[in-house]
């Protein structure tokens, strides 16, 4: 088993999870980045997409809507940080909120109202690509 080490997922609103982890998968504007425990200091800025924590026991993922992930190494001892905007749990996702969603994005864009729709449409996706 590999080193484990501590993750914090926390919104404005509330702390999703916390714990130990082996590795944690996430999108960053610039590409995807895999962390283990040792990893180099780094802070990225994350896009929208799915984020992925390999526990003990189970693999856990997200939605996340954009934000930060900051991971330091000090003594041996790994710590990464998830800062997100807006992020659920996949057990937490409403699927047929997520699909009321893409179809709202999806008819704005075809509408020409394309910045924010994109964006909206690119969360929508996440969800529904994440649920259960």
């Amino acid at each position: 088993m590999a080193a484990l080490f501590d993750v914090y997922l926390v919104t404005p609103e509330r702390e999703l999870w916390s714990g130990k982890a082996s590795i944690v998968i996430a999108r960053g504007t610039e590409g995807e980045v895999g962390i283990m425990a040792g990893h180099e200091p780094m802070l990225i800025e994350l896009a929208i997409g799915p984020l992925f924590i390999q526990t003990e026991g189970e693999r856990l993922a997200a939605a996340v809507d954009g934000g930060f992930l900051h991971c330091i190494t000090t003594d041996g001892q790994t710590r990464v940080d998830v800062l997100a905007g807006h992020a659920e749990l996949e057990r937490e996702i409403n699927l047929d909120k997520a699909r009321r969603q893409k179809e709202d994005a999806e008819r704005r864009i075809a509408d020409l109202e394309n910045g924010a729709a994109r964006a909206d449409l690119a969360k929508a996706l996440t969800r529904l690509n994440l649920g259960p």
